[in-house]
């Protein structure tokens, strides 16, 4: 078992410290999650084979059940050991048994990661009368997440009208936690068991993270005026769809991460309750790859997605690496982060008056005069100190006698939490620290009342030229450019389940986001400080909820469309420009692409009115399956409904998938001599009266691209229109291209990008 990620949940007057593990695929005793495929077609009742299993185990005892699904899917969740799991598994009826995942939150590995502008908008005039809450009342956001903090004022129903009358679900009681707590923002609230081997039990709603509060507020917050961080990015904070209802759906607990088991429960419950939109800023880590029919938010996500639900996923938080993209299968919006125009700017002042903008944010009291001597790491090592350490600032590698009463500049060479670097040499009576660490660029953690700023290579050059400095205190400039910039944080593409869907679909704002937060962390406040109401966080978690208040949105001035429909219009309707009007870059400053974006920068309004969408039907998910391996049998026992007459192609392959009529395209495996061919089919959603659209190719020069009709003409509202894509090259290709192809009609452009890959999928 490999740890994941350490959290550190405040408490009301102790610390609780966790790490999450992911289980082994190795066999062996405890919780295994029995997946039996769609749910019976009678409500209420459980599919025989499942009925059978269940009464075999309950005989054999009767606390083996965990829990069981029936609701959008059939299956349960149990204590067996490893030979039962392996005897289940050959039942019929029964898709796989895979050992109880523990997955990730998907923040930067740490909350001292503390930055943002609150949800899709940050209105930074408090006078602004800006609501949409009439406009977008009908959506209901589902978030599986750590809980919420119902009393934080982003989730009052002052101008809420009444609970939609389709809502099926539950607002739970606990012992923290009332029916009165739920309201006509916060219409639910579920909590999953902790597994009873945890040493610390916890049943409630209420959120002891904070993650799930600020999760929910950036998605659907209401509109809260004069909110900041300690003073620090202050202005109206709303959600992206701030009329839209919440139901929290808590999966992850502090004592026991978050559990597959749990997170299936909860598709299970969303889907029987009426959610609209599921939001889920977690998933596995890169290194974990499972199988679709052992990957609890793939499984859950399909189902989901077939009684219409859209599905939101965070892409993940292992980039820049290639191929890390995880939360990958094409039913699922998988979503990349990407910075604000906001800074967190700690500036280092040199003793020749040279001001170096520096990042982080500290609300440190001390001279603005550069009069504090410097010293280098390196320069203060132990004895016995290994240099790369001292270079590091790591723990019991400086000379205490060297660091006292100085700045102390440490480079982070081991990509270490900046806050690693500073509790050393703060305990060592240092005077302030200068990180140089050219990747964390754009994200500022936060060093309470200590001074420390974090400074790039290029500029780290410069201090050695001064005996003194000091640090300033931070300030939170706004119209920062370049914006935005996909983090380097972010998860990759291309995808490895497989690489012939191009993941990430889309990025939104997940570098320095403001929003609600637990209103008892008091290990988030500066010393002397009450704990914060809203909080700064880092991650693609806070990229996903971005995108889920944007699809509520669509939802709700669109209720007919299929979760498809609205992944279309979201992804169609991107930006690929910065506030430079140059091309989007990465952390490296160089052209981002769709491994890096998706689609590009997901646009607030622009999906509202897309134009055309591409339908990606019940057909192509099924044939997404077939091409991906599995057979007939397992499909039909997998879906919901299956037309009749449904069969495998006869010629299958994992190439094929690169057909299903998805938004963008990827393609690999690609010879140049027999070259590729796509079909895409579009839809009308503009309305009815006559409209003809014309085709646009940006391609790479040793890519030829041609597109056939080159016009496409619609009548009415519902029109379909299709056509080929062709993709040839005179020569191998040498590395991953890009490009993409727009549809216009002067009013409306539908872009799509692709990737093309010579490389064999995995």
């Amino acid at each position: 078992m490999k740890p994941l990620v350490t959290f550190i949940f405040g408490l009301t007057s102790f610390f609780i410290f966790v790490s999450l593990f992911t289980e082994t695929v190795a066999e062996k005793d405890g919780v295994y999650i029995v997946y039996m495929g769609a749910a019976p077609k009678t409500k209420g009742s459980l599919r025989h084979d499942h009925a059978q299993l269940l009464s075999s185990l309950l005989k054999r005892n009767k606390n083996a059940l965990v829990r069981s699904y029936k609701n959008g899917f059939s299956g349960f969740a149990a204590r067996l050991s490893a030979e039962e799991a392996h005897s289940i598994a050959q039942r019929a009826g029964v898709v796989s048994v895979f050992p109880d995942p523990v997955l990730e939150l998907h923040t930067t590995r740490s909350w001292d990661f503390l930055n943002y502008q609150t949800s899709v908008v940050i209105d930074s005039n408090p006078n602004s009368n800006s609501n949409s809450t009439s406009n977008d009342s009908g959506a209901i956001i589902g978030i599986l997440d750590t809980g919420i903090w119902p009393e934080s004022e982003s989730f009052n129903d002052k101008v809420m009208g009444p609970i939609p009358s389709r809502w099926n679900g539950t607002c739970a009681k606990a012992q923290d936690f009332n029916t009165s707590n739920c309201n006509k923002k916060i219409i639910g609230a579920r909590s999953y068991e902790d597994d009873e081997t945890s040493v610390i039990k916890y049943q409630s709603p209420r959120d002891m993270v904070g993650h799930g509060t600020h999760v929910a507020s950036t998605a659907a917050g209401s509109e809260v005026r004069g909110v900041s961080y300690y003073g620090l990015a202050e202005g109206t904070a709303k959600g992206g769809s701030p009329g839209s209802r919440i139901a929290m759906y808590r999966v992850c607990s502090p004592n026991n991460g978050c559990r597959g088991s749990s997170i299936l429960a909860a598709f299970d419950d969303a889907i029987a309750d009426g959610v609209d939109v599921l939001s889920l800023s977690l998933g596995a880590p890169s290194f974990f790859k499972p199988q679709i029919t052992d990957d609890p938010i793939a499984l859950g996500a399909f189902h989901a997605v077939q009684h219409g639900i859209t599905v939101v996923c965070s892409a993940g938080n292992d980039g820049p690496d290639p191929g890390t993209v995880v939360n990958a299968a094409p039913w699922i919006v998988t979503v990349a982060a990407s910075t604000i125009d906001r800074a967190f700017e700690s500036d280092v002042v040199l003793g020749d008056n040279t001001v170096i903008k520096g990042e982080g944010i500290n609300f440190a009291n001390i001279q603005k005069s550069p009069v504090y001597p410097i010293v280098y790491g390196k320069s203060a090592k132990k004895k016995d100190a290994d240099v790369n350490d001292s270079r590091n600032c790591n723990t019991n590698s400086l000379d205490q006698e060297l660091v006292k009463g100085k700045i102390v500049v440490c480079e982070n060479l081991d990509k270490t939490y900046a806050n690693e670097h500073m509790d050393e040499v703060k305990q060592l009576g240092g005077i302030g620290v200068v990180l140089i660490d050219y990747d964390s660029k754009g994200m500022a953690s936060s060093f309470g009342t200590f001074p420390m700023s974090v400074i790039s290579s290029e500029d780290g050059a410069k201090i050695c030229r001064n005996p003194v400095a000091t640090i300033l205190r931070t300030t939170s400039p706004t119209k920062y450019t370049p914006a935005p910039i996909i983090a380097y944080f972010s998860s990759r593409g291309p995808s490895t389940i497989p690489k012939n869907i191009l993941k990430p679909d889309i990025a939104a704002p997940g570098v320095n986001i403001l929003a609600a937060w637990m209103g008892n962390d008091t290990a988030e406040a500066p010393e002397g400080k009450d704990p914060p109401l809203y909080n700064l966080i880092s991650g693609t978690s806070m990229a996903c909820p971005h995108v889920s208040g944007i699809a509520a949105t669509v939802k709700s001035k669109n209720p007919t469309w299929s979760p498809s429909a609205i992944r279309s219009a979201i992804m169609t309707t991107a930006n690929q420009i910065n506030n430079l009007k140059a091309p989007i870059t990465t952390e490296k400053g160089v052209a981002a692409t769709p491994y890096d974006f998706g689609a590009g920068e997901v646009s607030p309004t622009g999906p509202l009115q897309p134009g055309l969408v591409y339908e990606t039907t019940a057909i192509d998910y099924l044939n997404f399956l077939c091409h991906h391996g599995y057979n007939i049998t397992t499909i039909k026992t997998i879906a919901n409904a299956i037309p009749d007459g449904f069969t495998c192609p006869k010629e299958s392959s994992i190439d094929l998938i690169s057909n299903i009529n998805y938004p963008s395209i990827a393609i690999t495996n690609f010879n140049e001599k027999e070259g590729r061919k796509v079909n895409r089919t579009l839809t009308n959603v503009a309305g009815d009266g006559n409209s003809v659209y014309t085709v646009t190719i940006d391609s790479p020069a040793n890519l030829d691209v041609k597109v056939v009709p080159n016009k496409l003409q619609f009548t009415k509202n519902g029109d379909k229109s299709s056509y080929e894509v062709s993709f040839s090259a005179a020569n191998p290709l040498k590395e991953d291209v890009f490009g993409s192809i727009a549809w216009s009609n002067g009013k409306y452009k539908v872009r799509s990008p692709f990737a093309v890959s010579s490389k064999r999928d995995n």
